[in-house]
């Protein structure tokens, strides 16, 4: 019996979407080098994938981006990695109204991991955090939020793990009575901030949850100097547009999971650091 022919349109089209899952976006030159292809060919694989809903043209680089459709075809897309396609309108928005970096980190092991920044469009950035880069739990803004709003059994373990651990940073766990009070008035006042000692200014760190039913989804943060604003002038600046952000984000999500093909949110899961 003669064998079925496979349909090369198709594979090449899964070629492109494999290429863009181990990319943070790709443009048309760069997946058509790595799935050999011509250029014009490639052009019109992502196109069809853009026109069926599971990749989009990013205007602001000219990149193609894979959309939350992609979770529907496979369980390791995970909603905080999608978040990220979701924020990255809003952050900007908001790094070009208060100028100061906005960053969305959310969970990953036991630190906060940067999913997407406008640090590198930012005059006011000293440091430029890219995604991908680590910050620890309980030293910055985005990490105090996250363990602040979290449901006390993660939040629980998070501790555990975080106790266990020689890391400087990490020492504070330790102490978990004064922790807990710490994390109680983030609570109540419904933000977390940091303040990380600088050799010329301090930068203080301000950071809001973004909440889905009892999980913290990610979080949005911003920096800025201590000497330039001092923190209650920040707080009364800046807080109202930051939460409203995280508002927009929450919005977004919640009417994009909605029409996705898959309507349901995967739970959580704490990665115990080694």
């Amino acid at each position: 019996m003669e064998s079925t022919r496979p349909i090369r349109a198709l594979i090449r089209g899964l070629d492109a979407l494999t290429v863009l899952n181990l990319r943070n976006g790709a443009t048309v030159s760069e997946v058509a080098q790595e799935i050999k292809l011509p250029r014009t060919t490639t052009y019109r694989i992502l196109e069809t994938l853009s026109h069926a809903g599971f990749v989009y043209r990013d205007s602001t680089d000219d990149r193609y981006r894979l959309t939350i459709m992609v979770r529907g075809l496979s369980d390791g897309y995970d909603d905080e990695a999608w978040v990220t396609q979701i924020a990255r309108p809003y952050i900007n928005e908001l790094g070009k109204d208060i100028v100061w970096p906005v960053a969305v980190c959310s969970l990953s092991g036991s630190s906060m991991m940067v999913r997407e920044s406008t640090d590198h469009r930012s005059p006011l950035a000293v440091e430029r955090f890219s995604a991908g880069f680590r910050v620890p739990m309980l030293t910055s803004a985005s990490g105090r939020a996250y363990l602040a709003f979290s449901p006390p059994t993660q939040r629980d373990s998070l501790l555990d793990i975080l106790g266990r651990s020689n890391r400087e940073e990490d020492q504070l766990a330790r102490d978990r009575t004064e922790l807990m009070k710490l994390l109680s008035g983030f609570r109540m006042q419904g933000y977390a901030s940091a303040v990380r000692p600088r050799r010329v200014s301090d930068e203080t760190s301000l950071a809001v949850p973004i909440l889905i039913d009892d999980r913290v989804l990610a979080v949005v943060s911003i920096r800025f100097s201590s000497t330039a604003i001092p923190q209650k002038m920040a707080v009364d600046r800046f807080l109202p547009k930051l939460r409203d952000t995280a508002q927009k984000i929450r919005q977004s999500f919640l009417d994009q999971q909605r029409d996705a093909p898959t309507p349901h949110l995967r739970p959580v899961a704490l990665v115990a650091s080694r």
